[in-house]
């Protein structure tokens, strides 16, 4: 199945003071580790959806701007959404930098045609790291328009709906979903790295 891919490092990164995706991670950039990570899977297309085009941004990904600025990562996959020409899209953020390439893989193998899917963690979606259909771009423009950013309000109606599969996330998956939001994440391994 031919799917989109979409790195999104449109945040503010108030928490962090700098930009997330020019931060150093075990030797390299946050956003040369994501998108060296969705270029393996080989996606038709890769975006990167920020407020500005980034002047990190590879030649070879196209800019693809929020929607809206400053309306969280929604604005990045409405954008996105409406920008691919294959069926779905997998999103990725910019700041979990323990995300697998088999993970992300497993994800573009479950996927079926007219559903998305999106792991869960006890009972809470991990829309940051899912595959969309853009067959419902709509109902989160819908949201976008109505000022209401939250994604897990979307994401739980599109369960419901049957539009979006959930998956559990198995416990020793958890740790790829870890992000980095303030300095000190940087400096707190995880268990397995001890």
């Amino acid at each position: 199945m031919r799917i989109s891919a979409v790195l999104l490092a449109g945040g503010e990164s108030s928490r962090m003071g700098r930009d997330k995706a020019t931060l150093s991670f075990r030797g390299e950039l946050l956003w040369e580790r994501q998108i060296d990570l969705l270029r393996k899977v080989q996606p038709a297309k890769l975006f990167v959806s920020a407020q500005i085009d980034p002047a990190w941004r590879p030649g070879d990904v196209e800019f693809v701007p929020d929607q809206e600025p400053s309306c969280g990562p929604l604005g990045g996959i409405v954008a996105a959404l409406s920008r691919i020409d294959t069926e779905h899209l997998l999103v990725l953020a910019i700041d979990v930098p323990f995300m697998s390439e088999a993970y992300l893989r497993g994800l573009c193998q479950r996927c079926e045609s007219g559903q998305g899917i999106v792991p869960i963690i006890e009972s809470r979606a991990e829309p940051l790291v899912a595959i969309y259909s853009g067959n419902y771009a709509g109902m989160f423009a819908e949201a976008l328009a109505a000022y209401d950013f939250a994604l897990q309000p979307v994401i739980r109606k599109l369960i419901t709906l049957g539009k979006l599969r959930p998956i559990e996330v198995l416990p020793e998956e958890i740790p790829l979903f870890r992000n980095l939001n303030e300095p000190q994440d940087l400096l707190r391994p995880l268990a397995a790295d001890l």
